[in-house]
């Protein structure tokens, strides 16, 4: 006999979408050569936004032990620090440093997100696993084997996003960093196909970021933490789960108390295809100039301009900037800025800094530079409109573009040319042009944080595709020491 006012407690299956991530990460082999050489040209881009990230002490204030002078046997590094800590603050403090600066990869969809946020998570427990194996006289993880890991978690990170915006019912997409360093934490510490789904449901179960920190009139350094907190929380999760903890298998779909009844307004996640290693091979890297990813076009086409406005500022008329409807959505702007945060995420801002000096650079959003009222001015003479085709090209899963254009119109009725980029040089279609600067990119930060034969060191390494896969993952980390 049913009772219309007694709820059935029988366990349910796990969530085809868990099971799904838990086959995947367990028994899916990486096979793609470009996938895993894009992992090591990530790596070497993440570690050189990290070094960066270090000069800047709003980013360097919040690293080490939660408790000074801790000492944790087999700790984890923190690349250009001394700091040896537990696999749950590293996996924070390299989170968070990847990230810090708006600096490393990008991925582009219904969400938007940064996959190497998840080397916070990789990197810092394989190098704890790696040095606790050898402690109990086993094998270490080698960079090869944490290479198939970073390649999926980026997978997990943007096949979740293709179809799905989270940013629309306002939750951030650290909440995707979370589940996919969880997952590949859970496999990482040996666990069974059951217990990845256990860790996967705790990671969807937890409490979610609200985007507030990333938009206007709240945008603030948590955005610049936000990564690393999710994946050290997956770690967390996952060593949990190891311990014996109990999940909760209709995460996503219990009525009424799960996911998509409560944040998601009952709609179901839709996937446009299959795991397997697409996103890392199609990732974005932000090479050139630390901006959101929806501006890298538009600088583009503001370098090029420059030349030809930075003697007549006084003489515009009118700005022309023609953009995607994502772009307009996250990053268009006006009235005061309040931060470096605040700053790296207005369109407007960075277009002028361009026309202004000639370049982007992360100290750009500093007050010392912020303080010029030349960018208020020509922010001021900004006009953005969506193009539909930019639009509709943004999403089309062959071509993937990020366009944006700018013309110039001065007061004699004079115009430049209208310049426009529909692929960034950090593009899948400008690799060959793109992975050259890359390589500059990380030479320059290993250069400006370690002494000259050290950086040397790293630096041909990771050159050494096949040297580096096959080096132990503590004995990599134990370069990055300074």
């Amino acid at each position: 006999m049913s009772h219309s006012n007694v709820e059935s407690n029988i366990r349910p299956q796990a969530d085809a979408e868990l099971v799904a991530i838990a086959d995947y990460v367990c028994h899916y082999e990486v096979t793609s050569s470009e996938a895993l050489d894009g992992a090591r040209h990530n790596l070497m881009d993440s570690i050189a936004c990290l070094l960066m990230a270090l000069e800047y002490p709003e980013a360097a204030k919040h690293l080490g032990p939660l408790v000074p002078g801790t000492v944790v046997p087999n700790g984890a590094r923190v690349p250009g620090t001394q700091f040896q800590l537990d696999p749950v603050k590293a996996a924070w403090d390299i989170g968070a440093l990847v990230r810090w600066l708006d600096f490393n990869d990008t991925w582009l969809a219904a969400e938007w997100g940064h996959p190497s946020d998840n080397w916070g998570a990789v990197l810092a427990l394989g190098d704890y696993l790696s040095r606790k194996a050898i402690a109990a006289g086993k094998s270490p993880l080698t960079m090869g084997q944490l290479f198939h890991t970073i390649v999926k978690a980026h997978e997990i990170q943007g096949v979740l996003a293709l179809e799905n915006s989270y940013n629309r019912v306002g939750l951030d997409h650290v909440l995707l960093v979370k589940v996919a360093s969880a997952a590949v934490a859970a496999v990482m510490l040996g666990l069974d196909h059951d217990q990845v789904i256990d860790t996967l449901s705790h990671a969807w179960v937890d409490g979610h970021s609200l985007r507030t920190y990333r938009h206007t009139p709240n945008t603030g350094s948590r955005k610049s933490w936000a990564a690393g907190d999710a994946s050290s929380r997956a770690v967390r999760l996952a060593m949990m789960v190891e311990k014996g903890e109990m999940g909760l298998p209709s995460v996503l779909s219990a009525p009424r108390w799960g996911f998509y009844d409560v944040l998601f307004k009952g709609e179901k996640f839709r996937f446009q295809r299959p795991y397997g290693s697409y996103v890392m091979e199609q990732i974005l890297y932000k090479i050139s100039f630390p901006a959101e990813f929806h501006a890298q076009t538009a600088v583009e086409c503001a370098l090029r301009l420059h030349p030809q406005v930075a003697g007549r500022l006084e003489e515009i008329e009118r700005i022309e900037r023609t953009t995607q409807e994502s772009a307009i959505r996250i990053i268009s702007k006006e009235g005061p800025l309040h931060n470096p945060a605040d700053r790296d995420h207005c369109l407007q801002y960075m277009v002028a800094v361009a026309l202004l000096y000639g370049e982007l650079k992360a100290e750009h959003y500093e007050e010392s530079v912020a303080c010029n009222p030349k960018i208020d001015l020509l922010r001021d003479l900004m006009t953005v409109v969506e193009d539909p085709r930019y639009s509709r090209e943004y999403h089309d899963p062959e071509k993937r573009s990020i366009a944006n254009a700018i013309q110039i119109f001065f007061k004699d009725g004079g115009s430049s040319d209208k310049i426009e980029v529909e692929y960034p040089i950090g593009h899948r279609r400008r690799r060959a042009e793109g992975i050259p600067v890359l390589e500059q990119k990380f030479y320059d930060a290993l250069h400006r944080r370690f002494p000259r034969r050290q950086a040397q060191t790293i630096y041909q390494l990771c050159l050494a595709a096949e040297r580096l896969q096959a080096m132990a993952g503590n004995e990599f980390m134990d370069l990055l020491v300074i």
